[in-house]
């Protein structure tokens, strides 16, 4: 008796507790905070399917209960229950109800399928289009009528609708931003297009800061490979496109940062770009553009954004991304290149 009571007690503790953990989701990361149209409509018709599901249960709950409690068998009876081969107003009721749920259910989620798949305003000569390419384990993003690129860190303009087209240089990977809209996949033989939209307000109450994910296990850091989308208003973002445009090569500004991009000319320019305009193909960009390095929110996706961190990075990439494509490629650093990269590696900067 007491291991049952101990049970239930288990059970509601554990009940309670995913009650309580499922708000606990963050408007720049949660689903359940939608900030955007695509987002909305999904989160819509997953509260349609939930709730469809939740009186689906209480309904057989109900009749369980009705059925045991009202039909049970009386003590001392020992006699056979009516034999009924069949009704058919309940045989046409239970083929007729779920018949009527999933059609409740089937016409917003395809009329939404149809609408979310609409990409044909991305023809438009003002249209933000983004093709976006993972890699092992970064993001890459080129604004197709801007030419410009960046590399971990998406800007977006509110208010609008942003097209991607999406595809991976390596193995299949999933691009998701949970607060504005489902993932899609990123595959190797062909391109998949979409578009999310960001809501200014939303993108307020998120600090203008949404991250975003690879929804695919590629490797084994998979769960590592983070991007960052920077939400900002039509202006700003317009501003953002023509301080890109216009951007230039970054000089250093102390003797260290020299001896930085001596060095970074050296062992890592051959992968890396440090401008917005890198103009080289597509399959020759074998490493994030580091042109706004220095503006970035985290280092390597996922690190704390400061001269420490990075120092750590480049001292020891495989001890946080394992399986990634630096490591080992431009050979053992001395602390005191290491020292003159961080100098330099933080200057990069577009807009101050």
């Amino acid at each position: 008796m007491k291991a049952r009571l101990s049970k239930w007690r288990l059970f509601s503790i554990l009940t309670i507790l995913a009650l309580v953990l499922s708000g606990c989701g963050e408007p720049f990361i949660s689903t359940l905070h939608p900030a955007g149209e695509v987002a909305q409509t999904q989160y819509d018709l997953m509260i349609l399917s939930t709730l469809i599901m939740v009186l689906v249960i209480i309904v057989v709950v109900i009749v369980y209960f009705i059925a045991i409690i009202r039909f049970r068998r009386k003590k001392g009876d020992e006699t056979i229950p009516k034999q009924v081969e069949g009704s058919h107003t309940l045989e046409i009721l239970w083929t007729v109800i779920p018949i009527i749920l999933l059609l409740v259910l089937a016409v917003p989620t395809v009329a939404a399928t149809f609408n979310l798949a609409d990409t044909k305003g991305m023809d438009k000569k003002d249209a933000t289009v983004i093709n976006v390419r993972a890699n092992l384990y970064w993001w890459e993003f080129e604004y197709e009528n801007e030419k410009i690129i960046t590399s971990q860190d998406l800007v977006v303009p509110t208010d609008e609708k942003v097209y991607f087209n999406v595809k991976a240089s390596d193995v299949k990977h999933s691009f998701w931003i949970p607060a504005a809209g489902g993932k899609i996949d990123t595959n190797v033989d062909g391109v998949n297009t979409f578009f999310l939209e960001f809501d200014s307000e939303k993108a307020k109450e998120a600090g203008n800061l949404f991250y975003g994910k690879c929804a695919e296990l590629c490797g084994p850091s998979h769960a590592l490979m983070d991007f960052k989308v920077k939400a900002l208003s039509q202006d700003e973002f317009d501003t953002w496109v023509s301080n890109m445009k216009n951007a230039k090569e970054p000089q250093p500004t102390s003797e260290l940062a020299q001896q930085g991009q001596e060095i970074f000319e050296q062992k890592c320019l051959a992968c890396h770009a440090v401008t917005p305009q890198d103009a080289r193909p597509e399959q020759a960009r074998t490493a994030p553009n580091l042109a706004t390095f220095g503006e970035r929110s985290r280092i390597a996706g996922i690190l704390d954004h400061n001269e420490e961190e990075l120092k750590n990075w480049l001292s020891d990439p495989e001890q946080y991304k394992p399986g990634n494509k630096m490591t080992g490629t431009y050979g053992d650093l001395t602390d005191e290149e290491i020292d003159a990269l961080s100098e330099y590696l933080m200057g990069l900067k577009v807009s101050e």
